[in-house]
């Protein structure tokens, strides 16, 4: 076992090294051609970029060894037609034959698919670097945990209508579509200096800690619920994962500027 886990971690250090060739290529490129100037402190940079190939190799032997795994086996647990119907033999039955699932069924899994989508957005280290930035450029105005927060209510929320989606069977353009017009009008009444910060919120979540568990859950929920199918139905939770924190980031920015004008308001002069 240990022997296979060094060969998966070799093969992924060198995969790693190959996808970061090109980065390298054109840096050493448009430094020795462009810039035309040595570059300062090469041996330290040399050194981060071996721990960079390492903590990738690393973190994508963790990914397929522990995150993935995980995903699949909760979903797999939490959508077993036994622990659904509770072992009853004729609901069993009547759920198999079924392509309409009764979506009340499923609590437990919105339940998950709400905290996990939650828990792994706190936790998002592109996320936490966005919200600390913002802070510190505002000077306090925007607060880094209410950045996060709002964020990850947002990944919470899309996470459990995409499973939802899935449950139903639901084509997933109606919801892209419907989130990113109501979207658009949102991002009309909204204060103009979060509006950019809003939409970059999107971007920030689909990374290192979210994407893999959100994938795996909905690859094992599609895998599955009867009558879907892990290629159409299993992939699109990051969509919503995208979408729904920028509409709550504009959201907490318009309850915040609201409750600004109200103190004002109501302070003596």
């Amino acid at each position: 076992m240990n022997s296979e886990i060094f060969n998966t971690l070799i093969d992924a250090l060198s995969g790693t090294l190959l996808d970061i060739l090109p980065i390298i290529i054109v840096l050493s490129f448009f430094q020795a051609v462009a810039i035309r100037k040595a570059i300062p402190h090469l041996k330290q940079k040399i050194i981060g970029l071996g721990m960079v190939v390492l903590g990738l190799g690393i973190f994508i032997v963790g990914l397929e060894q522990c995150v993935f795994p995980i995903g699949s086996q909760m979903a797999n647990q939490l959508t077993d037609l036994k622990f659904l119907a509770g072992n009853d033999s004729a609901l069993i039955e009547t759920l198999e034959n079924s392509d309409q699932m009764d979506p009340g069924i499923y609590l437990w899994t919105y339940i998950f698919a709400f905290l996990i989508g939650f828990s792994t957005t706190l936790a998002e280290p592109a996320l936490i670097a966005v919200a600390y930035k913002a802070r510190d450029i505002t000077t306090g105005a925007i607060s880094a945990w209410g950045l996060r927060i709002s964020v990850a209510l947002g990944v919470a929320s899309g996470v459990t209508l995409g499973v939802y989606r899935i449950v139903m069977g639901n084509p997933l353009h109606y919801y892209i579509v419907a989130g990113y017009a109501f979207l658009l009008i949102q991002t009309l009444f909204s204060p103009k200096q979060i509006i950019p910060l809003a939409y970059d919120s999107g971007g920030v979540t689909t990374s290192t800690v979210t994407v893999p568990l959100i994938a795996a859950l909905g690859i094992g929920l599609a895998s599955n619920v009867p009558g879907r199918s892990p290629l159409i139905d299993g992939f699109g939770l990051i969509a919503f994962a995208s979408l729904f924190p920028m509409i709550t980031v504009m959201a907490y920015a318009m309850i915040t500027e609201k409750l600004s004008k109200r103190k004002e308001i109501n302070e003596p002069s």
